[in-house]
């Protein structure tokens, strides 16, 4: 159950390579495509939900997904002079794909499973067994090549969970990492995970510089 009732079995999703939804972390997007607009207007008339599900490919129109994806509340919304809208999905809880749902829609629908991922509807108690300070060493570096040295110390007060969710949806990494980092099964597993890819893709830049 979540703090507005239980979540339903169909939901709309928006499936969209690259882009990764966690429980509790905010995700902007610009919906322009008529099927997606039909699909903003439905959600905003009915559960204000949607899922977020990676692609397992590119480039086709009705592209094969993975099988685990996040549902989003749309929290923030505005609808623009070109009947385009803006707006921000916060994530409530993972889910499994079981089918999908034929429908006179322009976009794709979805049975989900969360049962695999109840704790994501529960509060988080603050405890997580991975090396925060090398983390945050990670971080700094990490994000030091893109000039945002600074992103640790805007998000290290936050949460353990969100903390480490915010983390692995704002790092620029492959889909397929970012879709390991989406199945972890705990904040612990995501984190520890989160610091080996940093760490990872540090290593690899600080090669290529040599």
């Amino acid at each position: 159950m979540t703090a507005t009732g239980p979540l339903p079995e169909t939901i709309p999703i928006f499936p969209l390579e690259g882009a990764l939804l966690l429980p509790g972390g905010k995700l902007p997007l610009r919906i322009f495509e008529p099927r997606y607009i039909e699909m903003t207007d439905d959600a905003l008339a009915t559960y204000r939900l949607i899922g977020m599900v990676q692609p397992t490919a590119s480039g086709a129109d009705k592209p094969s997904l993975y099988s685990v994806g996040c549902v989003g509340r749309l929290t923030s919304w505005s609808e623009t002079e070109t009947n385009r809208y803006a707006i921000v999905l916060t994530g409530v809880c993972r889910f499994r794909l079981r089918e999908e749902v034929s429908g006179p829609r322009l976009y794709r629908m979805v049975r989900a499973d969360y049962t695999s991922f109840q704790s994501d509807l529960e509060t988080d108690d603050g405890e997580a067994d991975f090396d925060k300070e090398r983390l945050a060493a990670g971080v700094k570096q990490f994000f030091g090549r893109y000039h945002k040295t600074d992103l640790w110390a805007t998000l290290s007060e936050l949460p353990t969970d969100l903390l480490i969710n915010s983390l692995a949806m704002v790092c620029p990494f492959a889909p397929a990492e970012k879709q390991a980092l989406l199945e972890a099964q705990t904040v612990t597993d995501r984190a520890r995970l989160l610091l080996a890819l940093i760490e990872m893709h540090v290593a690899g830049s600080e090669g290529t510089l040599q």
